[in-house]
């Protein structure tokens, strides 16, 4: 059987669990059928065939039911099977599934299974793709699915963190579920790459320009594809015409076309969308063949000819949970990526150390395919890659948030009544931070999806604030006013008063019975805050527990900002040790900014969720 990765069929299922799209690839249904009778020769089994769509989407339905959402558990809870996902004991059966194709699931034997299915949901879809996997790590499966003992076994062979490590078409079969996922969602945007808009003069230019507002702003960077045709700028346009726009129905001309591309015969090639778009416009030409010694990648179809030049930029998104509590410890982590554009001609290799890697306290990375890692250091990795045309990823990595939260502070909230409360903010920008970093905006917005706001009172000490029905939204920084090279420290006390809440149970003798305890608890204002709390949480229906800041019980802040100038993992390229071979005089670029992702202030006087430490 091929040691590469090759997909069996894959399915596109919606919100209404019917499947909407499939596909399934006879090539590579044979190699299975092949392996399946070489590994049971003559025992008399009967070949097990893929389904219809109609018996997968009730399968996918079943298992939705029996594990209590679309995803499952990932652990085993009381309501675990034998036999189900959940019944292993491992979080990963959350993205590789298994589906019994069988209404009986007691008889559920490797026959009967499909597995392993990479799962993958973006927007209103769930995507569903098979690779190819020897029969045998289908059967070790099905007995991890029905053995007794609960979770994997330190030092077990038998795992299924060590079965899928074996199996290469996994992660295969997890990058042809999110190149599907993009294409349905229409979320094919290439990575920003961001230039300054201006050569910098530098020195005392700059501190003057910058320190009257006149600096020169970046921009980002999103050439057309180049093509070896003359008409390359008109031919892009039409590509990019072809592109699945956001919010438009499936399109399935456009996935059959993209599968034909992408992996004929079901054996991925080239993923890279706004490749395929290129191809399918432009075809191809022998104008400029590369070199005879030179191989072309399947990733750069075209070779790039005018002005060159080489662009980095670091993008990281700060997540951050702030309690300002003494037994639940804050959390900040940082996940970015390094998005390059090399307008180099012909098929040079590029190289350079990356450094700040012992700094940056990096916990997970990863590298696109057309990059190597040769030598690697505590503190320092060098990278030598062939880039593709275009924008693209050239790492993802998570880390800690070297330089401390960006937004330090506290914020509090309490209801001296059922529908008025009083609110406290007290916050610190840019605490620790130095220039070049500089903050381009701040807000914090306190959201009510289920109140209704009937009247505000409140005056910042920096900042202005703009209302609506559900949300108060303080504007620390607006556009226009940047802070760079000190902190700045501002408070917003308030009050806020609410629509009256429309309870379903008024009139019930269990709403005078609550009347009384209120009346008899005003002389603590502890006890009538917590009936206050219990009677809200009562009348606000709680949501799927996958959406944890959806769930109205918690009162929260979300803070949202950006900074340029430098990462606050202190990841960096440094431009003068960028090697490009061939040799050739190009400028080399690099920018950074981090922009704030799920940053939460929870209320220090009411209840936050959070991780158990471990």
């Amino acid at each position: 059987m091929p040691s590469g990765c090759s997909i069996r069929a894959l399915w596109i299922i919606n919100n209404q669990e019917t499947a909407v799209f499939s596909r399934r690839f006879p090539v590579v249904e044979k190699q299975w059928c092949s392996a399946f009778k070489t590994a049971n020769g003559d025992s008399g089994l009967d070949l097990p065939r893929l389904p219809t769509d109609q018996q997968l989407a009730n399968a996918f339905a079943r298992r939705k039911r029996r594990e209590g959402s679309t995803r499952g558990y990932g652990i085993r809870v009381a309501q675990s099977t034998i036999g189900s996902d959940s019944w292993v004991d491992d979080p990963i059966t959350r993205h590789v599934i298994s589906l019994c194709l069988s209404n009986d699931e007691e008889e559920e034997d490797s026959r009967n299974v499909l597995w392993p299915i990479v799962l993958h949901t973006k927007g209103l879809y769930s995507i569903l793709v098979l690779p190819l996997v020897e029969p045998r790590e289908l059967k070790d499966y099905v007995k991890l699915c029905r053995r007794s003992d609960c979770g994997p076994a330190v030092g077990e062979d038998l795992s299924l963190s060590s079965v899928l490590l074996n199996i290469s078409s996994i992660t295969g079969a997890f990058m042809v579920a999110h190149a599907f996922g993009d294409i349905v969602s229409g979320d094919i945007a290439e990575p920003e790459v961001v230039v300054s808009a201006s050569p910098s003069v530098g020195g005392l230019f700059d501190s003057l320009t910058g320190s009257i507002g006149i600096s020169s702003r970046a921009k980002p960077v999103a050439a057309p594809v180049a093509s070896s045709s003359p008409s390359g700028a008109a031919t892009t346009g039409a590509a990019a015409s072809d592109a699945p726009k956001a919010g438009s129905r499936l399109d399935r001309d456009l996935l059959r076309n993209f599968i034909a591309t992408a992996m004929p015969f079901g054996t991925p090639l080239d993923l890279s969308l706004s490749n395929i778009f290129a191809i399918k416009a432009n075809g191809f030409s022998s104008a400029e063949p590369p070199p005879q010694e030179l191989k072309q990648p399947a990733w750069k179809p075209y070779l790039y000819k005018g002005k060159q030049r080489l662009l980095f930029t670091i993008h990281e998104t700060v997540n951050a949970a702030l309690y300002d509590r003494d037994e639940i410890p804050d959390n900040v982590s940082v996940a970015g990526q390094i998005n390059c554009r090399a307008e180099l001609e012909g098929l040079p290799d590029v190289s350079f150390p990356l450094a700040g890697l012992s700094t940056a306290h990096i916990e997970a990375i990863s590298f696109h395919s057309c990059a190597q890692v040769p030598a690697h250091g505590i503190d320092k990795q060098n990278i030598v890659f062939q880039p593709p045309l275009g924008n693209f990823v050239l790492m993802r990595y998570q880390a800690g948030c070297g330089l401390g939260p960006p937004v330090k502070g506290f914020y509090q909230l309490s209801m001296v009544s059922e529908d008025e409360g009083a609110f406290l903010f007290k916050v610190r920008l840019m605490e620790g931070y130095k220039a070049p970093l500089s903050m381009e905006y701040c807000t914090i917005t306190m959201p009510f999806p289920r109140r209704r706001i009937v009247a505000f009172d409140g005056t910042p000490s920096a900042g202005t604030v703009l209302t609506t029905e559900h949300s108060v939204e303080w504007r620390i920084l607006g556009s226009g006013r940047s802070l760079s090279g000190k902190s700045l420290e501002a408070t917003f006390p308030g009050t806020i008063k609410f629509s009256p809440l429309q309870s379903k149970r008024r009139g019930d003798g269990d709403d005078e019975e609550s009347e009384g305890e209120s009346g008899e608890g005003t002389d603590n204002v502890v006890n009538v805050e917590e009936f206050l709390v219990q009677k809200m949480n009562k009348d606000l229906p709680a949501v799927d527990l996958e959406e944890p800041f959806c769930w109205q019980a918690y009162d929260y802040a979300k803070v949202s900002f950006k900074i340029v100038g430098a990462s606050v993992s202190r990841m960096s390229i440094d431009t003068k040790s960028v090697n490009i071979y061939p040799t050739t005089k190009s400028p080399v670029e690099f920018s950074a900014q981090v922009t704030s992702g799920d940053y939460i202030l929870w209320n220090t006087l009411g209840k936050a969720p959070s991780a158990a430490a471990v």
